[in-house]
């Protein structure tokens, strides 16, 4: 279930982020800060769907595959971890890309340009945190995940084929020049969380079935 909401998230993130409220597509500080005023709800909203709880299940499922693939125990283990922290740097991410609009949001009424200077140093922060320059964490932990699978074949070869293509696209995209390869990371790793999620619920099934 956890793998599904993520993959869900996806889902939800990727039109919400660039049709709707595209922040990367204006021009500078005091646009975005007006496009924050005018979406505060909703971004508030989807910020805590797609970073903070996304942050929490993404590191329930890296501590679940971390302990299915214990027969790698090495590469489960550093996979674990990196999983952890990539799920925490979202987690804190999104609480201070929420905290940092509310205050610019605030202070907008008073002073536009004030919000627009405070909106430049905490934009930075915020996509720093979330992978904003390559999806270097990510593409680790995927990597790590399907090469543990593929030794003790806990999961389908196929999935764990598709994981490597994703972790190397995930980690190709903290090189300045491939940057546009987070893309292809983030849209494969939407089938990879389906695919994963309807493999573990299957295995589930299988298990508790009674004998």
């Amino acid at each position: 279930m956890a793998a599904l909401y993520l993959a869900a998230a996806y889902l939800v993130a990727m039109p919400y982020f660039l049709l709707v409220v595209n922040l990367q597509g204006l021009a500078g500080p005091a646009q975005k800060v007006a496009a924050l005023a005018v979406h505060h709800n909703s971004m508030y909203v989807m910020d805590l769907v797609t970073y903070v709880v996304f942050g929490i299940v993404l590191g329930t499922l890296a501590l679940v595959l971390s302990k299915r693939l214990s027969g790698s125990p090495s590469i489960a283990a550093v996979g674990g971890v990196v999983g952890f922290i990539w799920a925490c740097m979202l987690v804190a991410s999104g609480l201070v890309f929420n905290y940092g609009a509310g205050a610019a949001v605030g202070l907008m009424a008073k002073s536009p340009a004030q919000a627009a200077s405070l909106w430049q140093v905490i934009e930075p922060v915020a996509d720093g945190l979330s992978s904003g320059q390559g999806e270097l964490l990510g593409g680790l932990w995927v990597l790590l995940v399907s090469v543990a699978a593929l030794r003790t074949r806990a999961l389908p070869k196929a999935l764990n084929w598709l994981g490597i293509v994703i972790g190397i696209a995930g980690i190709a995209s903290a090189v300045p020049v491939l940057l546009d390869a987070r893309y292809a990371f983030g849209l494969l790793q939407i089938v990879w969380f389906i695919w994963l999620g309807i493999v573990l619920l299957r295995t589930r099934v299988s298990e508790d079935s009674p004998r």
